[in-house]
């Protein structure tokens, strides 16, 4: 497992945007920490276009946060 901080993709509302339910989104979120091979898609839509996969530790301009489990 890997910590995640506020500002990094798995706190993200744009990490598995489209699956929020997923309980594996949940816990990142409640717990702060995420399996090290987690990847999932980004719904940033200035990267809507890109497909883009990231994982639960990186990050970028476009952070917002995700609402409280």
């Amino acid at each position: 497992m890997i910590h995640i901080d506020n500002g990094q993709c798995g706190m993200c509302a744009h990490f598995g945007e489209h699956h929020p339910e997923d309980p594996r989104l949940v816990q990142i979120r409640v717990n702060g920490e995420a399996p090290e091979e987690l990847v999932d898609e980004c719904g940033h839509p200035k990267h809507a276009g890109l497909n883009l996969k990231v994982a639960p530790h990186s990050s970028c301009d476009g952070f917002t946060p995700a609402q409280a489990a």
